[in-house]
């Protein structure tokens, strides 16, 4: 997924360098929603393999 929104990215400042403002716009607005979807994702995966740590025999 974080290689998604590295390819959005990479189209967003092509695009933006030739001067295309509408396909920039909406290829890093397309790269942001992405990577907060990953962001969520991961947050939830390391809150998960906290919470499920094996306790220790003491």
């Amino acid at each position: 997924m974080l290689t998604w929104v590295l390819t959005f990215l990479l189209v967003a400042i092509v695009a933006g360098v030739l001067g295309f403002s509408g396909i920039a716009g909406a290829a890093a607005s397309i790269a942001k929603i992405i990577f907060f979807i990953f962001l969520v994702l991961f947050l939830i995966v390391v809150i998960q393999r906290l919470l499920s740590r094996p306790k220790s025999d003491l």
